[in-house]
């Protein structure tokens, strides 16, 4: 969520800061700010609500010195979005940055408040802040009173820490957020991810859990949770990997839509090779008696359709929950059962804590990931990347579809080591999946198509998705791409399940779509269709050719889809959803790429 930048450099380092937070605005935040030590050791901050631009105006007129700095991009959690609750926070000798939540702020509080010391803000993160100064005001060293005060919090955070009359020294910490150290020459860097560090260097340690680390420009010593010295290892990665602009597009969103049939065959190129699925020896599925997949938001929608490949495929019955209800309910698990964790980062707070919760009820954890070096990706028993590249729209696209790509892929694996597929059937449903980047390619051609559609769905104050079977997540996931770039109401329904309620609230001025393709199921949602339409609701039917002679009469419109995905189409029509929100988001004038509220990267619970 929030973004983090540290630099102890040879240079003005104020602009660095804010080219490195730029690169973090993906994430979503609603205030941003920076604080520099300059030479003569005076700590001094500067805020601004709203976009970067407001703090780079900021700077302009009320420039910060110093080859030292911190700078934060907030979403806010604690207190709404003001200047004085924008980071970074300081009190006397120390300024300090945050992403995560400290959940026993109020009991430190009133710690603080019995020695006299009172809270200015309304946030969790202040608190860090007066307690490191009320350590240091108690004779302290920085990085004892850096310690001191870690040891009091509950909670997670990953911390960037500058101080008073210290131009070479920085502490950063994380425990459940990440952060990652940069290394230069004669300087170095802290970031929330490489993606910040990209400019600076392409040497990167990732802190682990637990960790955190001291820091001046000869180097970094690193201590683990117990406060012994740890070696970490150093990688090194691809600058051109993080690249991040539009590539002639006007937002990120559209250029990550185009780029789905690219990354989904490579993603598909990686693991199915000459007809062969190509994955690590260890997943094996015979003797899995079932399994349980985990996500939040776009990735639980994934596990949903996976859960239907799983269970018609494979035979291999599926549970599948919203990562942030999971842990609470205590699941009994099955001593044979597998869990799969779904996370485009990798890092999302309630995902990883219900990973945490599986670790030793399960007899493997498997991480469907985006990111490598990701705390999913290190903590399951094996981590298979999605391979999408950089994503930067906070609504998921290009991820989407290369989860349920590699979900995919699994499926048929499982299929195949169970025996529910003879080989000839495999190597068809290989032959399907090999085909849908070729297929999406089509879909995305619809562009125009959805683009001309968009005036009509930006009147609307609702609008309700409609599917069947495996395509039923696939509704809710058009619903939620529209919710969260638009800001229209929309909701997103099993066909079947018109008829129990959601019938109620058809009328003129409702748009419907319809997500049906001429399958198996193709009749059925045709007759909730009718059931639409007789009420005079407004059908959008997104259906391949056939489907599209048959229901189009009486429509409002309609998108035709290709054929040829058989149990995949899926991924496919995944694409006209995420076009329609698009477009209707172009259409109202949103903040496509950064809708607000919303952040990319969610690290806290």
């Amino acid at each position: 969520m929030c973004g983090i930048i540290g630099i102890l450099g040879q240079n003005q380092v104020a602009p660095q800061l804010v080219d490195g937070l730029r690169r973090l605005e993906y994430r979503g935040y609603d205030s941003a700010g920076i604080a520099t030590v300059d030479s003569n050791g005076r700590l001094d901050r500067r805020r601004a609500v709203g976009k970067l631009v407001n703090l780079s105006d900021l700077l302009v007129h009320q420039p910060l010195e110093g080859r030292a700095g911190i700078g934060h991009t907030r979403w806010a959690t604690h207190g709404a979005a003001t200047e004085t609750n924008a980071h970074p926070h300081s009190h006397g000798p120390v300024a300090v940055v945050h992403n995560g939540i400290i959940e026993n702020f109020r009991e430190l509080r009133a710690d603080l408040a019995a020695h006299g010391i009172v809270a200015r803000t309304e946030t969790d993160t202040e608190t860090v802040a007066l307690l490191t100064a009320h350590h240091m005001a108690q004779g302290m060293a920085p990085a004892d009173a850096v310690r001191a005060t870690l040891s009091r919090l509950h909670g997670a955070f990953a911390l960037a820490f500058l101080f008073q009359g210290e131009p070479d020294l920085m502490i950063g910490a994380r425990k459940g957020s990440p952060l990652a150290l940069g290394h230069g020459e004669g300087e170095m860097f802290l970031g929330s991810d490489a993606i910040a560090l990209a400019p600076f260097t392409d040497r990167i340690t990732y802190l682990e859990d637990g960790d955190h680390v001291v820091i001046s420009r000869a180097g970094a010593e690193i201590f683990d949770a117990a406060g012994r010295r740890a070696n970490r290892d150093m990688a090194r990665i691809d600058v051109g990997a993080t690249a991040i602009d539009k590539g002639g597009y006007r937002h990120f969103m559209a250029k990550e839509i185009a780029q789905q049939p690219v990354v989904l065959g490579d993603a598909l190129s990686h693991y199915i090779k000459d007809g062969r699925i190509v994955l690590p020896d260890s997943v094996d599925f015979r003797g899995v008696d079932r399994l349980t997949l985990v996500g939040c938001g776009t990735a639980y929608y994934a596990a949903c359709v996976a859960k239907y490949w799983f269970e018609a495929l494979a035979g291999l019955p599926c549970d599948v929950d919203v990562a942030s209800e999971f842990r609470y309910r205590e699941p009994p698990l099955s001593p044979k059962s597998w869990a799969i964790f779904v996370s485009q980062s990798g890092e999302t707070a309630d995902t990883l804590a219900a990973l945490h919760y599986c670790k030793d009820k399960v007899v493997r954890t498997l991480g469907v990931v985006n990111v490598g070096t990701s705390a999913i990706a290190r903590e399951t028993d094996i981590a298979l990347p999605i391979l999408a590249g950089v994503e930067v729209g906070v609504a998921s696209t290009k991820a989407f579809t290369c989860q349920l790509a590699v979900l995919a892929v699994l499926a048929l694996k499982a299929a195949a080591d169970r025996g529910a597929l003879t080989p000839a059937e495999l190597a068809a449903h290989l032959d399907q999946l090999i085909a849908v980047p070729a297929l999406v390619a089509q879909a995305v051609g619809a562009s125009d198509d959805c683009r001309r559609l968009a005036d009509w769905l930006a009147e609307a104050q609702d609008v309700l998705f409609l599917g069947r079977g495996a395509q039923y997540p696939v509704a809710l996931e058009g619903a939620l791409k529209l919710k969260e770039i638009s800001y229209i109401h929309a909701e997103g329904y099993a066909a079947g399940e018109l008829k129990h309620g959601p019938i109620a609230l058809i009328d003129r001025n409702v748009p419907v779509v319809v997500v049906a393709p001429s399958d198996t199921l193709f009749e059925k949602t045709l007759s909730n269709m009718q059931e639409v339409m007789a009420r005079h609701g407004q059908v959008l039917l997104v259906s391949d050719s056939a489907g599209i002679e048959a229901g189009a009469e009486g429509t409002h419109a309609t998108l035709t889809m290709p054929t040829g995905a058989g149990a995949f189409a899926p991924i496919v029509y995944a694409v006209p959803m995420q076009l329609l929100a698009y477009h209707t988001a172009v259409a109202k004038g949103t903040d496509v790429d950064q809708p607000r509220n919303l952040a990319k990267s969610v690290t806290v619970e």
